[in-house]
Order: C-alpha cells, then sequence, then structure tokens
C-alpha cells in the first residue's frame, strides 16, 4: 500500500478490482479552496488503455510489485517468443498478445524489459531505438537524392517501414521502437 503522495512515473497500482495501471503522469493539486488532490494520467497494463484520473490527496492506493527484468529474446518456439533471463538463464515463454509491437523489431540476441508480476509476464519493452539491416527496398532512381521523399523498405524481422529515397538494400539503419520512424544510417 501507498498513499497518492508517493505516485511516481511507472508505478503500478491495483485498482477497480485487481485491474495494474501503471502511472504515466501525475501532477498534485492544491487549490485555493477545497482539499488537495492528485490528477493522473493512467495506462491499463494490459490493454494499453490510457484514462485520466483523480484521486483526493492522501488517500491509499494498492501497489503492485511488479518485477522488471533485463531479458535477452532467443528464439521463436510456434507462435510464442523465448526470452532467456540474462541472470539466471531461465528461459521463458511470452505469448505474441504480451510481445505486442515490439515483434516487429525483435532479433536473436536482443536485449528487452520484460515486466513480470506473480509469474506472468505483462508486457516486453524494448530500448527507444534498434539497428535493423534493411532485408529489401527497391532501387532509388538517379536523381532521387531530394529531400523529403520516402519508399516502403523491409527490416531484417520482415517489418516494413518507410525510409528515405536514397537508402539501399543491405544498409544498417536506426529505428524507433516506439513510432517505426526511420532515424538514420548507422555507420559501421
Amino acid at each position: 500500500m501507498a498513499t497518492t503522495n508517493d505516485l511516481k512515473n511507472g508505478l503500478v497500482l491495483k485498482l477497480d478490482g485487481g485491474q495494474l495501471w501503471s502511472v504515466v503522469e501525475f501532477q498534485h493539486v492544491k487549490p485555493g479552496k477545497g482539499p488537495a488532490f492528485v490528477r493522473t494520467k493512467l495506462k491499463n497494463v494490459l490493454s494499453g488503455k490510457i484514462v485520466d484520473k483523480t484521486f483526493n490527496a492522501g488517500i491509499k492506493v494498492e501497489t503492485a510489485n511488479v518485477d522488471r527484468r533485463g531479458m535477452q529474446f532467443s528464439y521463436k518456439d510456434g507462435s510464442d517468443f523465448v526470452f532467456m533471463d540474462t541472470e539466471t538463464f531461465d528461459q521463458l515463454p511470452v505469448t505474441p498478445e504480451v510481445v505486442g509491437d515490439a515483434a516487429n523489431y525483435l532479433l536473436e540476441g536482443f536485449e528487452a524489459t520484460v515486466a513480470m508480476y506473480e509469474g506472468a509476464a505483462l508486457y516486453v519493452e524494448l530500448p527507444a531505438s534498434v539497428e535493423l539491416v534493411i532485408e529489401y527496398t527497391e532501387p532509388g532512381v538517379q536523381g532521387d537524392r531530394s529531400t523529403g521523399g520516402t519508399k516502403p523498405a523491409k527490416l531484417e524481422t520482415g517489418y516494413e517501414i518507410a525510409v528515405p529515397l536514397f537508402i539501399t538494400t543491405g544498409e544498417k539503419v536506426k529505428v524507433d521502437t516506439r513510432s517505426g520512424d526511420y532515424l538514420g544510417r548507422v555507420n559501421s
């Protein structure tokens, strides 16, 4: 248990009959008239839904002990993704629903953070950006070096992103894992 004064970003609360909500933003408000309160933006850990919720200041809220562990993606077993705990070397199968969009950027050996609650994986968090090789993209046409144009490119994971016209097959690029945006070339 904690009070609303202990809230911080990333803290996971257990509300509404056991649902897990992660604190995205919070703000303590002390109006000139009336009691103080805490305005929060909460994200449902399982569905990703974001809601605004207001708490009276100082009330008790139940926290969930979520264990975040650094793990390495090992391989895909059927539809499950198998991660290895880098400290204990335990294998952990994670369903595609839990992995979510992170599957678009996962290669064997990639490091990720897996959040666990009561032995079950809640979500997989990747670094903000990853470096991947372009498996295939249409060749650029001479004179297509101007800024602004993009073309589709297939990454080595099979996911397709938009890249500038000058990018060629076989180049390594940096990709934002939150939006899927091209961030730049990687000089090897």
